[in-house]
């Protein structure tokens, strides 16, 4: 069964699992989070946990808005793209913290048809 959501993708990260296969339009803006080069991934991954902690930190409002996450890490807006951002900050807030985003670098990405598989390396 493939993954439709952030927290379903941060479960499967979380645990480790070698092959994970993800629906679009999720799958595309994992493979745009994935597609980030490494400077750039070290300039959003910064702003992303600046994000995460705020909206942790933050009283539950229903859900992770796109412009919430503009204006909390424009950085990784910058450098992703709104919607891979607001992918990335619900997979780490999903999972508590932004580890998962690197757990997540440890996998190949490909897309197969209209899906997206992660191998692990």
């Amino acid at each position: 069964m493939a993954i439709s959501s952030e927290k379903e993708l941060a479960a499967a990260i979380e645990r480790g699992e070698e092959h994970i296969e993800i629906e679009v339009p999720l799958g595309e803006k994992v493979l745009k989070i994935k597609a980030t080069g490494k400077v750039a991934w070290a300039i959003a991954i910064g702003t992303i946990g600046v994000a995460v902690v705020a909206i942790v930190a933050a009283p539950a409002t229903g859900g992770i808005s796109s412009a919430a996450v503009a204006a909390a890490a424009p950085a990784a807006v910058g450098v992703l793209g709104v919607g891979a951002t607001t992918t990335a900050v619900a997979i780490a807030v999903a999972a508590g913290g932004v580890g998962v985003l690197n757990k997540l670098r440890g996998y190949d990405v490909e897309k197969v048809g209209d899906k997206v598989i992660l191998r692990k390396k």
